[in-house]
């Protein structure tokens, strides 16, 4: 893999492609679980893991698979990692399991995760495979993060609610006080939809204000024939 492709793939996935803003993929999970932005965060880290181990494992085994039963192949790979995952969360971070409940097993019919092992792990070598999947979960987390620290700010007045589940001793940020009343709203199923609107209408203007500044930008070309330190077209 070349630094420009490294680059490439994390801009798409980060940012051009984000599956949560720009391909809208997701969203049962990413509407349901972001009441706070520790539950958020966890069930987008348990969709890199098994984005990231998907794709790995198509990539691997796509000269081995007929393209006639190519889906239900994926699919079963997919489900045997998210049954993997789920049995070390219910084993490891107990507490966390019966908090995230079904949204673990659901990963398997999240068409995030399908969609990139058909779109690219399926016609692309095991590294950059790899690296995609965990691009693309990295831009699914960040906007899991944000959506859930607004809501859990709004609703509650705090931040990292539920830290103690993942790392023993920590507790919840009261950032507002004991004396907030809370925004109920914020954290009930409406608050999930204003809140990804404001996001999406966030992320679009933004483009469009990148894309205004770069048709305003000179082309190359005009830069250096402008610059005052160009040399002269040599004549024959």
């Amino acid at each position: 893999m070349t630094p420009q492709q490294f680059r490439d793939i994390s801009y798409n996935g980060l940012w051009k492609q984000n599956t949560g803003l720009a391909q809208l993929l997701g969203l049962c999970p990413i509407l349901a679980i972001s009441t706070s932005m520790v539950n958020a965060v966890s069930l987008g880290l348990a969709t890199i893991l098994v984005m990231a181990m998907s794709n790995l494992a198509v990539s691997a085994l796509r000269n081995f698979i007929p393209y006639e039963i190519r889906i239900p192949v994926f699919v079963l790979i997919i489900a045997a990692l998210v049954t993997v995952v789920d049995l070390a969360l219910n084993a490891f971070l107990h507490d966390l399991y019966l908090v995230l409940g079904i949204f673990i097993p659901l990963i398997v019919t999240n068409c995030i995760v399908l969609a990139r092992v058909e779109a690219y792990a399926a016609k692309n070598d095991p590294l950059t495979s790899t690296v995609d999947g965990i691009m693309m979960g990295l831009g699914l987390v960040w906007v899991l993060a944000l959506l859930g620290g607004i809501r859990e700010l709004l609703g509650a007045g705090t931040l990292f609610s539920g830290i103690e589940m993942i790392i023993p001793g920590l507790s919840a940020w009261n950032v507002f006080g004991d004396d907030y009343p809370g925004f109920l709203i914020a954290i009930l199923p409406p608050g999930a939809f204003f809140a990804l609107g404001c996001l999406i209408a966030a992320f679009n203007a933004i483009n469009a204000n990148l894309a205004a500044r770069a048709r305003r930008r000179p082309p190359p070309s005009a830069q250096a024939a402008e610059s005052p330190t160009a040399e002269p077209a040599a004549t024959s």
